[in-house]
């Protein structure tokens, strides 16, 4: 049936007792109960059955093996006396007439038992990445990541886009993060660079009269590493429309990923079309986020305006004052202060709280800074009794930044405000164009250049002649989010050229950096070029989500651990003197 064996390790039933059969696979356990009787399970990709030594020499063979070696079992199939109801074949056994070594394993003792790799050292289970896959419960995870990138492909292909591949090999340009160079063996001191997106490319093949691109694209960005990031290498759905708009691009995911996500989730319900639509204001005042988590019903409150006067420093003039009203609290105040700190360390600042308790007195935390002011505080905030109310507190961004942490512990800390057992997507749109770089202290691109501003080239001009204040721009950018991980960016491209030298004009680059920096773009849409749209959804991210993972490394084959650092394969790695001269590279090693 394949390759030299009649079954695999997961298809024998009842029905097979009485048949010679032939399996091969990896040794995986083996119990001895007797001089000649002993119980060895036997697994391959498709499950494990058991095989029961009876005899001298099937003892002798199995006793001379490692666990984990791979061998061929021929013998009978015949009903099992005990049988196990959680395991797929546990009605039957295979009695051997003859066991033959395929791959014997040479050591003695395993990294960690496969069965348990996962609660191993990420460290071991990363180098001996080829047998934490043989574990079922991490193999399930990738397979997982197949049986969803075949989807999406079909899906895409069913709506008209067609599948074209991109270089890998690029120029490099300021896309936001560090590339990854590569030396060019024939051009001496000059380099290719690791595509971070096929960005460019794609807005090209609109150029070039393609009307729907699509490809599981691999990029490359020398970042570090996060829970919902790998380092190094990762995958998106990229897809770019002509003659597109931003409701086109939404109309084909909201038809695309919901029956995905249902199908092949840990949940099975999905948000259906149309997603909620958050502007990126009203997301972060209502949300303390860009990335909202919808199936917490928690909100922010602004409370600033209640707290001016009181004698607590970090309600001083200036600061904003945000509060997360929880009902049904019973967090003691162990667990509460607990949730403090977790928030601080995750947001870079201490969060506040009190509680109204069953007699209407404000208690607990910062309470008896609001003593004089209860009344106003219990009905502007829509208190009752029982009520937790968690407070962040400082400058702008960062009070939003501390609310954003405390609500998504809150929400996940007091049950019956959020319903984990779904995919709540929404789109926040009305991103800002503009942004003041924190290192230096003048306007910059906020997040893709390519975006068009809202408005067009009016806007850019009144900005230009000081009418408008460029913060105020925002572009036709837009985000993918899902349980509160951002899934996608995405945009409707700026294809005229003269509002893109005018956009980077306002950033301190002139025409002829845009043609330095982007030639082939800017070439291409001085010829004529459609409007056109796209996203690119993560597909690590996605599977990380459907498979209900907090680590994005648990569902990529072979990942980096948080150092970009591939420990099996010892990469990055010192190359030869040799190689470097090839190169025109000499290495200086750092003081």
């Amino acid at each position: 049936m394949f390759q030299s064996r009649t079954h695999t390790c997961g298809q024998l039933r009842l029905e097979n007792v009485g048949e010679k059969v032939k399996l091969v696979g990896w040794m995986e356990n083996v119990r001895e109960v007797g001089a000649n009787l002993a119980f060895v399970v036997l697994r391959d990709f498709y499950g494990t059955t058991q095989i029961v030594i009876e005899n001298e020499e099937s003892m002798a063979a199995v006793k001379a093996l490692n666990k984990e070696s791979t061998i061929s079992v021929e013998g009978t199939v015949r009903e099992r006396a005990s049988k196990n109801p959680k395991q797929a074949t546990g009605d039957i056994e295979v009695v051997p007439e003859k066991i033959e070594v395929l791959g014997k394993c040479r050591y003695n003792e395993l990294p960690f038992e496969i069965n348990r790799s996962r609660e191993a050292d990420e460290t071991q289970r990363l180098k001996y990445r080829y047998l934490d896959l043989r574990n079922p419960a991490v193999k399930q995870n990738i397979i997982l990541r197949c049986n969803v990138v075949s989807a999406l492909r079909q899906a895409m292909t069913e709506h008209g886009f067609l599948e074209i591949t991109t270089p890998i090999l690029t120029a490099s340009s300021p896309e936001g993060a560090r590339d990854y160079l590569v030396p060019a063996r024939k051009h001496p001191g000059k380099f290719y660079a690791l595509p971070q997106a096929p960005q460019q490319f794609k807005q090209l093949l609109m150029a070039s009269g393609f009307d729907r691109y699509f490809q599981i694209a691999p990029c490359f960005r020398d970042e570090d590493a996060r829970g919902d990031r790998s380092p190094g290498e990762f995958y998106q759905l990229d897809m770019e429309m002509a003659f597109a708009c931003q409701d086109d691009v939404f109309a084909v995911l909201e038809d695309v990923l919901p029956p995905i996500f249902a199908k092949y989730g840990k949940y099975d319900i999905a948000s259906s079309a149309p997603f909620r639509r958050i502007g990126y204001v009203e997301s972060m005042e209502t949300y303390g986020t860009d990335k909202p988590d919808l199936r917490i019903d928690l909100k922010l409150q602004d409370m600033t305006g209640l707290v001016q006067g009181t004698d607590f420093a970090p309600f001083a003039q200036g600061n904003t004052v945000k509060a997360i009203v929880v009902s049904g609290s019973e967090l003691t105040r162990k667990q509460i202060d607990k949730l403090c700190a977790d928030t601080e360390v995750q947001a870079g600042a201490k969060p506040y709280w009190f509680r109204l308790d069953e007699q209407g007195e404000l208690v607990g935390g910062i309470a008896k800074f609001l003593a004089d002011r209860k009344d106003a505080v219990v009905q502007a905030l829509g208190l009752t009794p029982g009520c937790l109310v968690g407070v962040a507190a400082g400058k702008h961004d960062q009070a939003l930044k501390t609310a954003g942490v405390m609500r998504k512990l809150l929400g996940a800390a007091v049950p019956g405000h959020m319903d984990r057992e779904r995919y709540e997507f929404c789109w926040i749109v009305d991103f800002p164009m503009y942004e003041i770089g924190e290192e230096s202290g003048e306007l910059e691109f906020c997040h893709n250049p390519f975006s068009m501003p809202s408005g067009g080239l009016e806007v850019l001009l009144k900005a230009e002649r000081g009418e408008i204040d460029p913060l105020s721009i925002t572009a036709d950018q837009y985000d993918l989010v899902c349980n509160g991980v951002e899934l996608s960016s995405g945009a409707v491209r700026n294809h005229d050229p003269e509002i893109m030298i005018k956009a980077f004009e306002l950033v301190r680059l002139g025409e002829e950096d845009v043609k330095s920096k982007f030639p082939a773009m800017y070439n291409a849409f001085c010829y004529g070029a459609p409007p056109h749209a796209g996203i690119a959804p993560g597909i690590d991210r996605m599977v990380m989500l459907l498979a209900g993972e907090d680590s994005i490394r648990e569902v990529i084959p072979f990942p980096m651990n948080k150092n970009a650092q591939d420990v099996m394969m010892g990469a990055p790695s010192a190359v030869t003197q040799k190689q470097l001269d090839e190169l025109h590279i000499a290495v200086t090693a750092e003081e």
